[in-house]
């Protein structure tokens, strides 16, 4: 699971392709909150705000 900003998206798509060999969800994490977990603020990527989960 990766916490990217917009710029890196692709970059943590292709991450997640070559290691699970499928297609990953997309969580936009500016509208969805959750109960036991908080994610990053940053980009896994840079030091850009983390704006979506690839999971």
């Amino acid at each position: 699971m990766y916490c990217v900003c917009k710029q890196h998206i692709e970059n943590a798509l292709e991450q997640f392709l070559d290691e699970y060999a499928e297609a990953p969800d997309l969580v936009n994490l500016q509208e969805t909150e959750f109960s036991d977990w908080d994610p990053p603020l940053q980009c896994a990527h840079c030091e850009e705000p983390a704006i979506v989960l690839v999971v």
